[in-house]
């Protein structure tokens, strides 16, 4: 069958109605269409359509228009041949060899394909290692959780061994060096007096496994790698060895992160040491070509049925917390993993329903990331409910101690949004005085500015008047002004909105300068491998030697950073103009995730693509110039042929600015 004839069977074969129906939830709207929320633009009332005879797609509202598989490739931004893959998988249709339209696409998609199968053959590695003696401290960290065997096997959990190169072993195998690196499982050092990780038993088991056939390294070999391990073999010393890298994650249990389509794609490692220098608590993989913290919810992949099917999702804050839940019988929960949430994953979780229970941690900090949660899912127009725990439990605590019938009662009587809202500005700000009240409305008035729709902000103020003792007139006046304020704010701040996670990541590690001579502020030690780490002397060191800031809205900032010296008391007297001042304190108010050399590492990558992408808008536009002689035009080819190389080979971002 050809590759053409192929396609067109199983696009035969595919139902538009349930490929789509994965996505966007579908309701009948006549005879052969139906109707929903488009997922490719915002919108209150479904103007998306699927035509189960003819089936297409076509959204009234942005236009957006084409066949199952256009569809899946758009809402997946994938190539076409991975379009294909998918649907292929989906309907359990083989595949015969797959063509791309162009070297590029070929290299993308390769690349995406081979990171899923390491990370697959790392799962099967940490599943093995749980089993081994050597996982007997992991095991019983699971068991204090409560968490089954049958759940263990359901969420596959694992354990990273202490070994530092072992993992690296069984997978060089068949995957190359650069794209273990590109991986996000592994660190490495430049320096040539690092610590081999292997012990002299486990040299000896590597040596006897390179009589194996290359492409042989499958769950046989990982097993027998994680077999390997020992106790007597742990505890040798280290020997010298060459500069390598080694595992990322050691002496952690292993949480696989999974797409929604229930491919791993990352993880997260929980330590098992108490030693100060074995780095955070949790340990998270780095954004790689597979993986987007802003764009995954833990747990989707198994809870999405039942999301749909119930009408609403369950969101928790922490994994541990999403698979207690989902192990007491409740399958329609996901979990943010520990960060801010935003607003890819609200559009993700509005393919299944628009309807959501938060449950996060009752802490202060957990109240503050439920209120910026709330304000992100009202403004994506979703119905919030929030269930408040005692205190000092969260959802796992609570399901371990009370039962999953007390949680199920805490469900149902959870609070509406803004009754929720209310209850805590009455609690900071008690409203006895007109200095309570004052504050109690500034609290809340950020919250009813995001909710769209006039009437219902009309709603609320009436609400809020009653329960505050505020004149409802006042309250209504006190809007329109907040919503001035605000639209000149953002006329006066673009620079804010453009400033990307990358950037965000790099000015706190700059202004962290000033927190290292004061002494405040805890910085990570990279895994417990180097003396200390300096996030400040590091992201100097990217910048200044490679100019990555160059062009970036936050360059003024980023430069005033930069220029400051030692004597400088305080980062925020160094920004020039008030905008920068505002962006700074922005980032530093808003400081989640802890700085490692992981975050700073994949900051200073992600700034590396932007560069290198603002150098090839460069070469084409300069080759569009008229009058170009031969070399000239030449030269600009071979630039923009070398610019896409590097953009797409796994290592080759810093090659292409040493070059340059």
């Amino acid at each position: 069958m050809t590759s053409d004839n192929f396609k067109e069977a199983l696009k035969q074969q595919a139902d538009i109605v349930r490929i789509v129906g994965d996505y966007v939830k579908l309701k009948k709207a006549g005879a052969q269409n139906f109707s929903g929320l488009c997922p490719f633009h915002n919108e209150k009332t479904p103007s998306f359509s699927v035509h189960a005879t003819r089936q297409f797609y076509h959204c009234f509202g942005c236009g957006a228009s084409g066949d199952v598989f256009s569809f899946v490739q758009k809402v997946e931004n994938i190539t076409f041949p991975e379009a294909v893959r998918l649907i292929a998988q989906k309907l359990g249709v083989p595949m015969p060899k797959v063509s791309f339209s162009s070297p590029q696409e070929a290299r993308e998609a390769k690349l995406r394909m081979a990171l899923l199968d390491v990370h697959e053959r790392a799962v099967t590695f940490f599943q093995e290692c749980l089993k081994r003696p050597e996982g007997a401290n992991a095991r019983e960290y699971l068991k204090s959780r409560g968490l089954d065997q049958e759940t263990i096997a359901r969420f596959r959990i694992g354990y990273a061994p202490d070994s530092g190169f072992l993992l690296r072993d069984a997978l060089r195998r068949e995957f190359d060096e650069e794209l273990l690196r590109e991986s996000g499982l592994f660190s490495w050092k430049e320096d040539s007096r690092q610590p081999s990780a292997v012990s002299p038993q486990e040299q000896q088991v590597l040596r006897s496994a390179q009589h194996d056939k290359p492409g042989e390294a499958n769950a046989e070999s990982l097993k027998s790698a994680a077999e390997s391990l020992s106790p007597e073999a742990s505890s040798q010393k280290p020997e010298a060895a060459s500069p390598t890298i080694y595992s990322k994650f050691r002496n952690r249990v292993l949480f696989p992160i999974a797409n929604d389509q229930g491919k791993v794609i990352a993880f997260t490692g929980r330590t098992l040491s108490t030693d100060e220098k074995s780095g955070p608590k949790y340990l998270n993989s780095p954004e790689t070509p597979i993986y987007s913290k802003s764009r995954v919810l833990f747990n989707l992949d198994h809870a999405k049925e039942a999301i749909r099917k119930l009408d609403y999702a369950i969101l928790v804050e922490g994994q541990m917390d999403c698979i207690s839940v989902y192990a007491a019988g409740f399958h329609n929960v996901i979990a943010s993993s520990g960060t801010a949430f935003t607003e890819l994953q609200a559009k993700l979780l509005g393919r299944f329903s628009k309807n959501v229970i938060v449950n996060f941690d009752p802490d202060t900090a957990g109240a503050r990331a439920t209120e910026r949660t709330l304000g992100l899912l009202v403004e994506e127009e979703f119905n919030i409910r929030v269930v408040t725990l005692e205190t000092g439990f969260d959802p796992d605590l609570f399901i371990r101690r009370k039962g999953k019938d007390a949680y199920a009662d805490a469900l149902k009587h959870s609070q509406k949004y803004f009754d929720y809202l209310i209850d805590r500005a009455r609690a900071q700000f008690p409203v006895r005085s007109p200095e309570g009240k004052v504050k109690a409305l500034n609290h809340l008035l950020p919250h009813i500015q995001r909710v769209p729709s006039r009437i219902v902000r009309d709603e609320l103020a009436m609400e809020i008047s009653q329960k505050l003792g505020i004149d409802s007139s006042m309250l209504r006046q006190e809007l329109k002004h907040a919503a001035v304020t605000r639209s000149t704010a953002q006329l006066k701040a673009p620079a804010e909105a453009q400033v990307t996670g990358a950037e965000r990541i790099l000015i706190r590690a700059l202004a962290s300068a000033t927190q290292m001579q004061s002494g405040e502020g805890h910085l990570s030690a990279r895994d417990g491998a180097e003396e200390g780490f300096d996030p400040a002397r590091q992201a100097q060191y990217a910048l200044q030697s490679e100019h990555l800031h160059e062009g970036l809205a936050s360059q003024s900032l980023i430069e005033a950073l930069l220029e400051a010296g030692p004597e400088t008391p305080d980062a925020m007297e160094l920004p020039k103009t008030e905008d920068d001042r505002r962006l700074l304190a922005s980032i530093l108010m808003h400081e989640e995730e802890e700085l490692t050399p992981e975050t700073l590492e994949g900051a200073v990558r992600a700034l590396r693509r932007i560069h290198l992408r603002r150098r090839l808008e460069v070469s084409q536009r300069q080759l569009l110039r008229p009058g170009l002689s031969m070399d000239e035009r030449q030269a600009l080819l071979q630039e923009k042929v070398r610019l896409k190389r590097a953009l797409m080979d796994p290592g080759l971002d810093e090659k292409a600015d040493q070059a340059s």
